[in-house]
């Protein structure tokens, strides 16, 4: 599977990304249109910001603190709106979304946090099937997916335990499953291994390709040029809110 995102053909290093021709648009399960986010103190989050990820697609944004990279999953996901330009997913247009239009949508993206966002009194099976219980699923049905979802994560011998029960990788495992229980199409991950050792980095990126392998589309923030060289997967450069192409 490949991301496809726009670029002129001068192959210059760290080379400002343009938009792509229509026909890689029209592929694009995510698009950004010229995308400026302005926050109402002045800062800006992201200046003409253009990208396509196709359907299926791997994707490494990178860049450091205050680049810009929290800012762009978060309108990916409606919980920011551009300030000029258009965010589209799934070829709908995000900034136009609102209540249970926008609500749909979310269900159809999946989010790993850095910090987890765990819930300290619900048990590792009970943290998984959260979401689906919001989104009216029935014992049955939560009943029929938590199993592969935990051996996906390799957690079913801790499915009853509570999060303090759970080292750093695991946890984030568990918001790992939680993400993808509903099989969503997209699966967005902001600085899934930042606080993790080198060990269970290797299984957050082994866990994110095989989600890859089976049809969804990943896109990942992270520091860690590590986890970048490992994966051999396209990465993009956020700098000043300027998005950029590594080759």
């Amino acid at each position: 599977m490949t991301t496809a995102f726009g670029h002129s053909t001068d192959r210059t290093t760290h080379q400002q990304v343009t938009p792509n021709a229509s026909a890689t648009q029209s592929s694009a399960i995510v698009q950004f249109r010229g995308v400026t986010k302005t926050y109402p103190n002045g800062s800006r989050g992201l200046f003409d910001v253009s990208l396509n990820v196709t359907r299926g697609g791997f994707l490494f944004i990178t860049g450091p603190s205050g680049a810009g990279k929290s800012t762009l999953l978060k309108l990916l996901y409606g919980a920011e709106r551009p300030t000029s330009g258009e965010v589209i997913v799934d070829q709908l247009n995000i900034g136009q979304l609102r209540g249970d239009r926008l609500s749909l949508l979310r269900r159809r993206i999946g989010i790993v946090f850095q910090d987890y966002k765990l819930i300290p009194s619900r048990t590792v099976s009970e943290n998984i099937a959260f979401v689906l219980w919001a989104q009216g699923f029935t014992r049955k049905e939560i009943d029929r997916r938590l199993p592969p979802t935990l051996k996906l994560v390799g957690l079913q011998h801790k499915a009853d335990c509570f999060p303090e029960e759970l080292s750093g990788g695991e946890q984030q495992r568990v918001s790992l499953a939680r993400a993808i229980i509903g099989t969503p199409p997209v699966l967005l991950a902001d600085e899934p291994t930042g606080n993790l050792d080198p060990d269970n980095s290797r299984q957050v990126l082994k866990i994110l390709t095989k989600l890859n392998a089976m049809g969804a589309t990943v896109i990942v923030t992270t520091h860690d040029e590590q986890l970048v060289q490992m994966s051999n997967q396209p990465v993009v450069q956020l700098r000043e809110g300027r998005l950029y192409r590594n080759f």
